[in-house]
């Protein structure tokens, strides 16, 4: 092998070689590592969406990962990094419908055609994505790729599923969902995104003889109001009990009840509120607790008016009906007030499509609040609470424990049905009221449920599917819990609580020991990023221009934890400026070391000094890895070798490389290999290409097949 470094470091000449270098090492598996390694340590990816290339945030994660999952392996752990890709139903049916420029109705009647479509595209774009992850250096075990549609994981989904339902956590039935008018699919509460708009209050009677007014943005969705519910201390408390006939509303029959209940605001518009409770979750728990009817449904899945009157039934929106209603109120003076007012409106995160509270035949709901006899009674929501408060899981940094908590308190049970084609078929077929799980028929007039399952459900069971579970194997023995979740804060709730949820119920074990946070990646105005606003860094056009060291080290320089992070070109480019340095440097010192004979001289006054400086910093940088404080160890050896290793090591070293004194040469050789080589193994995490191929030039007798394996410097 030519130990000389070319003149020029030219990136493009040497990624590729490295990874096939690592690869064929077997390194990437546990399995494969030396003996040495014995103490299991274990991560999950979390797996990109096979909706199209990663993006800036992927980049981020796999930086901070690899950097992780480096480190513990030159620690000599048996290093365990599971690669995978999540299927992600409505956003790949959106992202394929899309590129194919095509609808969802042009395949009414082949289902299957569809889904063998979806899946094809799914299949390319997942090739793609596992292409750069390899660009990126991610150091993941390729022999355990895990897909969350693959027959394993469908079989842990569906274990999963059969095992909940049969605990009493799962029910099903008709209920109120969250209607995705857009997308055509139900969404849960974590997938509605709320957006602040300038609406009007409209404040009115149902009728000249009706004695309360009542306030609503709304006034269409009064068509199905059964109630009007008023605080029972209230200036309306007299009317409590009465029922009012209201013979034309908009040409709609309406009867009405006025009840006395706690949960209104007094204080808020009239004190007095309509209670519609196919349409909204809080109305139906009011008339749920005072006996009222619960199903008059006003609001199909398309946003039009139902079951009101003949002329207006499936042909009216709810807009129009608006309108309508408005002007009837006006023409009949009924119209107390119109207040413009900011409030908010509901819509998916995922299609942007307006959110409508309908009720839905065939819903599978996880109960969060269920005692479950084999978790000593706890609830599911207990699970999720214990894990943490009882330190099974430290979530990092610590201030987000208060926001999990938070969303705890606040959850509601948890729908997992979907009017999504591609993804996990629900197992279910029912008769008239009747329901069974299973993959097959139980019979005659049994018809299937034909949903699928939410994303998050089999992406909650990522770190022990992939493990093999249900199965008890030799993987899930030794990885799992696995010892950390790296990922974005804003996937917390999405994510990672549904996989402490499952696991705590399903194993009866954390999911993984501690959850590091990082923040969103923004530009130079710390905007996010976004095509709308032409502020987007495209990872691959980066690392194709300065090397992937290069990104990887500009983002994690700035990735303190829980915070979000500031990154630009010119970043990435003084990256490839230290990379730069990085090169000349080891050039300088291997052109200088050639006859270097491997033993250690005594150390004089001055090159003691350097290496008890050094021996102090791999202390400090050891410490930062060790707490999740990745920007502050890349920060460290940064400045350690750029002015420490540069400009005083490197530059004291040129007059005594030429000194007559062969003790005081051999000295000066020894510092500057032994420096080089403990700045190369600190910085590998972070900079992995450029270090490998540095490290395999190294005029040294006794070192590893990869630096990729290297013992971390002792401090």
């Amino acid at each position: 092998m030519n130990k000389e470094l070319p003149s020029v470091y030219d990136h493009t000449k040497i990624e590729n070689k490295i990874y096939k270098l690592w690869e064929k090492s077997g390194f990437f598996n546990p399995d494969k590592l030396p003996r040495r390694h014995k103490t299991p340590f274990s991560m999950v990816l979390p797996p990109p969406n096979v909706t199209g290339t990663l993006h800036i945030g992927h980049a981020l994660t796999v930086a901070i990962e690899d950097a992780i999952i480096r480190f513990q392996r030159m620690r000599g752990k048996r290093t365990l990094w599971l690669p995978g890709t999540d299927h992600a139903s409505i956003a790949t049916e959106t992202k394929f419908l899309k590129e194919t420029n095509s609808r969802k109705s042009d395949y009414e009647g082949k289902r299957e055609e569809f889904i063998r479509l979806v899946d094809k595209f799914a299949k390319k774009n997942q090739q793609i994505i596992l292409d750069q992850l390899r660009k990126m250096g991610a150091s993941l075990d390729w022999s355990r790729l895990a897909y969350t549609l693959d027959k394993k994981r469908q079989s842990a989904v569906y274990s999963a599923f059969e095992k909940m339902f049969n605990e009493g956590l799962i029910y099903y039935g008709e209920h109120l969902v969250n209607w995705d008018i857009k997308g055509q699919t139900t969404v849960s509460d974590d997938e509605v995104v709320y957006e602040n708009a300038q609406g009007v209050l409209y404040t009115f009677k149902y009728a000249k003889d009706f004695p309360v007014p009542i306030a609503t943005t709304r006034p269409e969705t009064k068509l199905g109001d059964v109630a009007v519910a008023v605080h029972p201390n209230d200036k309306w408390k007299q009317y409590i009990g009465q029922k009012f006939e209201i013979k034309d509303f908009a040409g709609v029959k309406l009867s009405i009840e006025i009840v006395g209940d706690k949960a209104v605001d007094p204080v808020f518009g009239t004190g007095a509120v309509g209670i519609t409770p196919a349409h909204s979750k809080i109305d139906r728990e009011i008339a749920q607790r005072h006996n009222l009817p619960l199903n008059k449904q006003v609001i199909n899945e398309y946003g039009k008016i139902i079951n009101v009157k003949p002329e207006w039934n499936e042909i009216i929106g709810v807009k129009e009906a608006r309108e309508k209603i408005i002007q009837w109120l006006r023409d009949n003076q009924l119209l107390e007030k119109e207040e413009i007012i900011e409030h908010n409106i509901a819509r998916a995160q995922r299609s942007g499509g307006i959110i409508e509270i309908l009720p839905k035949r065939h819903q599978f709901f996880v109960n969060v609040n269920k005692a479950i006899s084999a978790r000593k009674g706890k609830t599911l929501k207990d699970l999720m609470r214990d894990t943490v408060v009882t330190g099974k899981i430290k979530i990092i940094p610590k201030y987000f424990e208060k926001t999990y908590f938070h969303w705890i308190d606040n959850l509601r049970d948890w729908n997992i049905s979907r009017q999504i084609w591609y993804g996990h078929k629900i197992p279910a077929w029912y008769r008239d009221d009747e329901i069974k799980i299973g993959l097959k028929s139980p019979g005659k007039d049994w018809q299937p449920v034909n949903n699928t399952f939410d994303t998050w459900f089999s992406s909650g069971l990522w770190t022990f599917s992939t493990l093999g579970w249900p199965d008890k194997t030799s993987d899930l023995k030794i990885y799992h819990p696995t010892n950390v979740l790296e990922t974005g804060y804003d996937i917390l709730f999405f994510w990672v609580a549904r996989m402490i949820l499952m696991s705590s119920f399903l194993l009866g074990e954390a999911p993984f020991r501690a959850v590091f946070l990082h923040g969103l990646v923004r530009d130079e105005q710390r905007r996010k990023m976004s095509k709308s606003l032409g502020n987007v860094i495209d990872p691959l056009v980066m690392t194709e221009k300065y090397g992937t060291d290069a990104l990887r080290m500009a983002l994690v320089f700035n990735a303190a934890p829980g915070a979000d992070s500031v990154l630009s070109e010119d970043k990435i480019k003084g990256m490839k400026h230290f990379a730069n340095k990085i090169w000349n440097a080891s050039r300088f010192v291997i052109s200088n070391t050639k006859d270097f004979d491997g033993k250690k001289p005594k150390p004089n006054k001055r090159s003691g000094q350097h290496l008890s400086v050094l021996k102090r910093k791999i202390q400090e940088i050891t410490k930062d890895l060790e707490n999740y404080r990745f920007h502050l160890a890349a920060e460290k050896i940064y400045h350690y070798f750029w002015h420490i290793f540069c400009d005083k090591i490197i530059e004291e070293s040129k007059v005594k490389l030429q000194s007559q004194n062969e003790a005081e040469r051999k000295t000066a050789q020894f510092l500057l290999l032994e420096t080089l080589t403990t700045c190369l193994k600190t910085l590998h995490p972070f900079m992995p290409f450029i270090t490998e191929e540095i490290y395999q030039k190294l005029p040294l007798r006794k070192k590893e097949k990869c630096l990729m394996i290297e013992q971390w410097p002792k401090s």
